[in-house]
């Protein structure tokens, strides 16, 4: 008597695609993004980067991006908990890393309640390629003892981040601040740390870090707006803010000193 073969389920993998470059790609997560039967691609992820997926893998881009029509998180969630229920191997391939400003919390929780073990694959962030790219640190010790992830994009009906509790805590403690998603609230921000940080603190905004079409601009904290406006500098964009900035203002008229990879 002919039986069929036992049912065998899928797996989801959470991905990260790092900040744009393709070959900042991590090793393991090459290896899952090849093995993936299907691959959920966020907005900001490289077609270099996707292009290492299977020939015969079904890609579904799932769009997210601020200040745009983005796929709603929920049908996002229950595309990744059917697949895996039909015996796929999914992959949810993000941006930067995907616990860091890129909902994997939400997900790996969604999937935990639908009984589906999640593995989670990181990536290099946003918020660091875009400092390295200046050849400034996120942290140095005669400079910054530590640094802050912030979000600047508030979900709806919340408040955001205390600008103003920010500064005095970068201050006192020599930290450095890195704000994702804070173009459209660049003049609320530089408003708040004002209060507890010189204007002539160094700031940086790094449009598309890593990749080919990335723009910057170096100013100080009380130039951030305008500089922000005058540059022309869109989303996506990372804000930095702190002293470990301080050399590479200094150097800004000597022309490129460093490149990230080098």
């Amino acid at each position: 008597m002919h039986t069929s073969p036992a049912f065998q389920p899928g797996s989801c993998t959470l991905v990260g695609a790092g900040p744009g470059d393709p070959e900042l790609l991590t090793l393991k997560a090459l290896k899952a993004i090849q093995r993936a039967t299907v691959l959920l691609v966020d907005d900001l992820v490289n077609e270099a980067v996707v292009a290492h997926a299977a020939p015969g893998a079904r890609i579904v881009h799932v769009g997210k991006r601020g200040g745009c029509k983005s796929t709603p998180q929920s049908f996002i969630e229950k595309l990744m908990i059917t697949a895996v229920r039909e015996g796929e191997q999914v992959v949810r391939l993000k941006g930067g890393d995907p616990f860091i400003f890129g909902r994997g919390g939400e997900e790996v929780e969604h999937l935990q309640e639908a009984g589906i073990r999640v593995d989670v694959i990181n990536g290099i962030t946003s918020g660091l390629a875009a400092v390295t790219s200046l050849g400034a640190p996120l942290t140095h010790r005669a400079h910054a003892q530590g640094v802050i992830f912030l979000t600047g994009h508030a979900q709806p009906g919340a408040s955001g981040p205390d600008w103003a509790a920010m500064a005095s805590t970068a201050r006192a403690a020599r930290l450095t601040l890195v704000i994702y998603m804070g173009v459209s609230g660049a003049q609320q921000i530089e408003q708040g740390l004002l209060t507890g940080l010189p204007g002539s603190t160094p700031a940086a905004l790094v449009q598309h870090a890593s990749l080919p079409t990335q723009r910057h601009a170096l100013t100080t904290l009380d130039q951030l707006h305008a500089t922000l406006v005058r540059e022309e500098l869109g989303s996506p964009c990372i804000i930095v803010v702190g002293d470990v900035l301080q050399g590479v203002l200094n150097l800004q008229q000597a022309g490129p000193a460093f490149a990230w990879g080098t």
